[in-house]
């Protein structure tokens, strides 16, 4: 709608998880820093938690391209919380048959990975949104992993979720899960002095060769999302929406506040108090 007004190639801040539109700012290096750490070190739990929004997900796209091609990857992004429905996602994930007993999957998965490992091949599992498993599945997961033995890793897992994961791993009955972890990162949200130069990196990604936020807009957009990316995302593209139905080449502070008090009157979206403008 806005992008010929603006002169941009395409939209800059969709909530869609895009691995070539990554802010590298500090948090997401340090993340994504953690979770190549985890499989080129042969990690057995590699976890990363975050705030919803925070670029979990678009981490992980990220570390899915750079990925050799000699690593089998399943990526799981539901919650299976049985033992049998986690290991049928599992197979499926890795495009094994997923039919039978229990019995039956266990051995199918286990002669999957030794069949791998011995063609050289590594394999890694990604369970996205992890938060929402169970302990028990959880456990199960610990239970999957003792096929590694000795010096072999083979099979590495990967959690992502959101910070409840992090609490639960705390829990006593999940001790011996978490002295497994052998990298984990929290993302934090963005610091303010971080929000202008996040906005600015998306719009210059999609080719925008000058500012099109004020800093007071930076600012006011900084204290209403609190930093998460998705919210920046929501807020900077309905006020680019915003200028262009009002012809301003220049999104200033007072037209994001208009976007702020709409979406708190009109919307559903979760958005932190402003402070009024002076």
């Amino acid at each position: 709608m806005y992008e010929v007004f603006y002169q941009l190639r395409e939209k800059p801040f969709s909530i869609l998880p895009d691995p070539d539109l990554i802010y590298w700012g500090k948090v997401h290096t340090m993340a994504f820093t953690m979770l190549e750490f985890g499989v080129l070190n042969n990690a057995g739990f590699t976890v990363i938690t975050g705030e919803i929004g925070s670029g979990k997900t678009t981490l992980v796209r990220h570390l899915l391209k750079k990925l050799s091609s000699q690593i089998k990857v399943g990526l799981i992004s539901n919650s299976p919380q049985s033992r049998q429905e986690l290991l049928q996602w599992i197979l499926m994930s890795l495009n094994q048959p997923f039919d039978g007993e229990y019995s039956h999957l266990f051995k199918r998965l286990n002669d999957f990975l030794y069949e791998q490992f011995a063609q050289g091949r590594r394999t890694i599992l990604i369970i996205d949104e992890a938060q929402n498993l169970e302990p028990e599945a959880l456990e199960h997961l610990r239970m999957i992993s003792n096929v590694n033995a000795d010096k072999s890793q083979i099979l590495q897992l990967i959690l992502v979720g959101q910070p409840q994961l992090r609490d639960m791993l705390l829990l006593p009955q999940l001790r011996q899960f978490a002295q497994r972890i052998s990298s984990d990162f929290h993302l934090q949200p963005l610091v303010d002095q971080e929000v202008a130069r996040y906005i600015d990196f998306r719009l210059q990604a999609v080719g925008s060769h000058r500012p099109l936020f004020t800093p007071e807009a930076c600012a006011v957009i900084a204290s209403a999302s609190g930093g998460i990316p998705r919210m920046i995302n929501v807020l900077c593209d309905t006020a680019l929406v915003y200028g262009f139905a009002n012809d301003q080449k220049l999104i200033s502070d007072q037209l994001v506040r208009d976007v702020i008090a709409d979406k708190q009157q009109y919307s559903i979206f979760p958005i932190n108090q402003v402070s009024r403008a002076p």
